[in-house]
């Protein structure tokens, strides 16, 4: 019986194979690295654009910073998608784009509403961590998979979101009030999770061979969704809008800039960690209060912050 030759590997091509597949781990990984310095940089554009919608807002009044904001925010990714173009708009990726746009306008017009009642210490971190959760359970139903210590930064992520968003601000405990802000903060927060987190979801499935254009459609809409609610009589200010106008140009700029960060993240990384990343940015927001304002940390916002920097260290590790 006649087998065959067999094939011996020299040293110099073994050598060479284990090159090329370490190179292409790097390179993989690389890509996911990528990914996770886009979703902190989105986060702290979104932190920045909220911080600046807060201060803008006690100058005037939520709504029309958000008008101002948004028809920025639309001129900005026009602009975007001039130097970011892709393959180009498809239809696909414009219903998707179309979509996340009334989550965004959803997400913002409730925070900004309940924001408006006194609920920060409800309304922010039910947003956020809803706004988190909810895009990384999907991913992961979806098949995404993380070793151990990725899941664990999640959770901790997670829990970082509600700590840091919360605040010391007494509510009423008793009478009508009691009940207003047992319930109102809850919904209102609820509802702008749910529509965060709805934008964060139909970016990742618009995706990214079309550049910037699935955000265009998505800042048409929530604009369009602000709009309406003045047009109809939702919102009326006796006050001036110039005061506010310089911040709330940073806010559409910088909340744009964030959408097309988070856009591009989807592409390069996993959208459950992705997601998780980008809700951080209420810690960027406590940051900026405190060194403008002056705002004193509470101690849960403190142990917030350490979470969330463990977080990142421990999904950057995975």
């Amino acid at each position: 019986m006649v087998g065959f030759p067999s094939v011996r590997v020299s040293a110099s091509e073994r050598s060479r194979s284990w090159v090329f597949d370490r190179f292409r781990s790097l390179r993989t990984s690389g890509v996911v690295i990528v990914g996770f310095v886009l979703a902190l940089l989105a986060a702290l554009a979104y932190g920045s654009s909220d911080f600046a919608a807060g201060v803008a807002a006690r100058r005037v009044a939520a709504v029309p910073v958000a008008v101002v904001a948004q028809t920025v925010g639309l001129l900005a990714i026009v602009a975007a998608v001039l130097v970011y173009p892709g393959t180009g708009p498809s239809a696909g990726a414009l219903t998707w784009g179309a979509i996340s746009g009334v989550g965004l306008g959803v997400g913002s017009l409730a925070l900004y509403h309940g924001l408006s009642i006194g609920a920060m210490s409800v309304v922010a971190p039910v947003s956020a961590v809803l706004a988190a959760a909810l895009p990384a359970v999907v991913g992961l139903l979806g098949g995404e998979t993380l070793p151990v210590t990725g899941l664990v930064g999640l959770v901790v992520g997670v829990l970082a979101i509600g700590l840091v968003s919360a605040t010391s601000t007494p509510e009423p405990t008793s009478g009508f009030g009691a009940s207003r802000y047992a319930w109102a903060p809850i919904g209102f927060g609820t509802l702008s999770g749910m529509g965060f987190a709805l934008l964060f979801i139909a970016l990742d499935r618009a995706g990214t061979q079309t550049g910037a254009w699935p955000v265009l459609p998505s800042q048409a809409v929530a604009l369009a969704m602000t709009l309406a609610l003045v047009v109809t009589g939702g919102h009326r200010s006796t006050r001036s809008w110039r005061p506010a106008v310089p911040l709330a140009i940073f806010t559409g700029i910088s909340g744009a800039a964030a959408t097309l960060l988070f856009l591009v993240a989807t592409g390069t990384g996993r959208l459950a960690v992705v997601a998780v990343i980008t809700a951080l940015y209420p810690a960027a927001t406590v940051i900026l209060a405190r060194v403008f304002l002056a705002e004193r940390w509470t101690r849960l916002q403190m142990v917030g912050l350490l979470a969330a920097a463990t977080a990142i260290a421990l999904i950057s590790v995975s």
